[in-house]
């Protein structure tokens, strides 16, 4: 039962948080809401960082969830540029860096994740960044200009979303860029070699250059300034700013530090969460990006596969099933993991998994070299593990429709646009 003089703190300023903490106003609680956030900035969205608010095309302002008034409107209480360095679960406390003690009856950890770092020689130039905070794209924002007035050359290390979306923005400002990458195509990880050299492709035609199968080394700079980068093939680029685009880590130190269980980082890592958000402490949930939760695409699905998602819509929906849980509301969170990213006049929206390995066939609907097609990744037993729709629209809902149904396809009907893809549910 929950009641007005009950406590429930919120670790992490980003949309889960945000929305978690406007959730239990709008399903009725009326205890104290404590916000935690380590950054100085009101929560906001992330997808803007790499899209519209780094190429120009949007404001500071449209960033943020909530208007900053609203919180006081809404009694949130807010702790900005405070982290939460220490929890402990038997004491049900966190304390922040400034020494703040604060007891909690119900707890929240959506701390997200942090870019990984290469460990490599010259990171600590000025010219070397990362994009994951508000800070970091107004830095990066103010870098693709100058680079494209100043005809300079930019290198990404990592061909993922991030890595492309900043591609696509640093083209349109008109800067020379290089993106360096492990793997034989981008996206190798997310979409196989099927689908990658479609975006490999699509960047090559707007000027980006690839170097596939390398790594960098070293950045070298002079008097602080980067001046090239040499990769493990012994290759050597110009480049006056480099970004590290090589994936993010869930921020699990809190949770490990208070002995929560955590998923191996070998299988994603991040915090073990059950169906309803709750970690291995029945007083503490974690969502967003750092929650690694049960995966149920179908039936079929095995029981014990976890998936951490580092994308918007998981933070849009996680945050409010962990609040209702809290709330003690009966709460699955089984969503089919989703994501969408805009490069250049290309849209996609991606639902479902299917790593490399785990499906048999993709079958392709739609005209892929104009860029109008839905991708469908299926097993070998033809269930639909995943699909992809690019500059296709308002597919998304029978897509996962098909995923959830778990039902064998004819891939003949996945491949012809006369079939409407409703036709196919059982």
């Amino acid at each position: 039962m929950v009641d007005a003089h009950q406590t429930f703190v919120i670790v992490g300023g980003g949309l889960a948080g945000a929305k978690a903490a406007e959730t239990l106003r709008s399903e009725g609680f009326t205890g104290r809401v404590i916000l935690i956030c380590d950054e100085r900035d009101h929560p906001y969205e992330r997808p803007p960082l790499s899209k519209g608010y780094l190429l120009g095309k949007e404001e500071r302002d449209s960033v943020f969830v909530h208007e900053p008034a609203w919180y006081a409107q809404a009694q949130i209480e807010l702790h900005l540029g405070q982290p939460a360095v220490h929890l402990d679960p038997e004491a049900k406390t966190v304390r922040l860096g400034d020494g703040t003690l604060i007891a909690y009856d119900r707890l929240l950890l959506a701390t997200g994740a942090e870019p990984r770092r290469l460990d490599i020689p010259g990171t600590g130039l000025a010219g070397v960044h990362h994009l994951r905070r508000l800070a970091h794209a107004e830095r990066l924002r103010g870098v693709l200009a100058s680079l494209g007035r100043d005809n300079g050359h930019l290198v990404i290390a990592g061909a993922g979303w991030i890595g492309l979306e900043v591609a696509a923005a640093a083209r349109s400002y008109g800067a020379e860029v290089t993106i360096v990458e492990a793997a034989p195509t981008p996206l190798h990880g997310v979409l196989g070699p099927e689908l990658g050299g479609l975006f490999a492709d699509l960047h090559r035609e707007h000027g980006v250059r690839f170097h596939f199968g390398a790594r960098l080394t070293e950045i070298v700079g002079q008097d602080g300034m980067v001046l090239a980068v040499r990769t493990d093939d012994g290759e050597e680029h110009p480049a006056h700013d480099v970004l590290a685009a090589i994936g993010a880590a869930p921020r699990t130190a809190l949770a490990d530090q208070a002995g929560l269980d955590l998923v191996d980082r070998a299988a994603g890592g991040g915090i073990a969460v059950d169906s309803a958000l709750r970690t291995s402490d029945p007083y503490i949930y974690a969502a967003g990006d750092v929650a690694a939760a049960p995966l149920t695409l179908s039936e079929d699905t095995p029981r014990d596969t976890r998936l951490r998602v580092e994308h918007w819509a998981n933070a849009l929906n996680g945050g409010p099933a962990a609040a209702r849980a809290m709330l003690g509301q009966d709460v699955s969170y089984d969503r089919i993991p989703y994501f969408f990213s805009d490069q250049y006049d290309v849209g996609m929206e991606y639902s479902g998994y299917a790593p490399p390995g785990s499906y048999a066939q993709v079958v392709c609907r739609g005209d892929v070299a104009k860029r109008e097609f839905i991708a469908f990744w299926l097993d070998a037993d033809g269930r639909l593990l995943a699909g992809m729709n690019v500059n296709v629209w308002d597919v998304v809902e029978p897509i996962q429709q098909l995923i959830r149904s778990g039902a064998p396809l004819a891939p003949g009907a996945l491949a012809d646009p006369e079939v409407p893809l409703a036709a196919l549910l059982p």
